[in-house]
């Protein structure tokens, strides 16, 4: 297993290794679109400034997630799974949390029948409108979201 940290990563070759990673998380979320799809119940939940999503998913399935646009837990309730981002790849086994940071899409293989939550804060209660606010459709959208808001510190 080979963990790669982009916050200390100083040269050109871990940041062109990410990039191809992202490119092959890509082309295999494109290539799996015409497959045929693992039902995967989700259940929502929600509290004061908390919304929680829990996905239930079977055994031997594979997941590509969205980008997600903010800071996370997730949490591992039941199974093993092995996780695969652009950055790192590691395996789990529940129970199990930990933070995915902004800017992070998911290739997950469920060994184990899983249940995995998701918490992100926030006081909205429509999923529709909470995942416009946590989930971006690509990199460059991210990356654009990023510039606006620096520039809106400078006006």
């Amino acid at each position: 297993m080979e963990i790669v940290d982009i916050t200390s990563a100083s040269d050109s070759t871990s940041y062109d290794k990410i990039i191809s990673v992202r490119n092959n998380i890509n082309n295999l979320a494109s290539s799996m679109k015409d497959m045929d799809q693992q039902e995967c119940p989700v259940t929502h939940r929600f509290a004061n400034g908390c919304y929680l999503r829990e996905i239930f998913m079977k055994k031997g399935t594979t997941i590509v997630g969205k980008i997600h646009a903010t800071e996370h837990f997730n949490v591992i309730l039941t199974g093993d799974v092995t996780v695969v981002t652009a950055e790192w790849t590691k395996r789990f086994k529940a129970p199990h949390t930990f933070i995915s940071g902004a800017g992070i899409q998911k290739v997950v293989y469920i060994h184990e029948d899983c249940q995995w939550q998701t918490l992100h804060v926030t006081d909205k209660t429509d999923v529709n409108e909470i995942e416009k606010d946590v989930i971006v459709e690509g990199y460059d959208q991210l990356e654009t979201d990023y510039l606006l808001d620096k520039c809106k510190g400078l006006l």
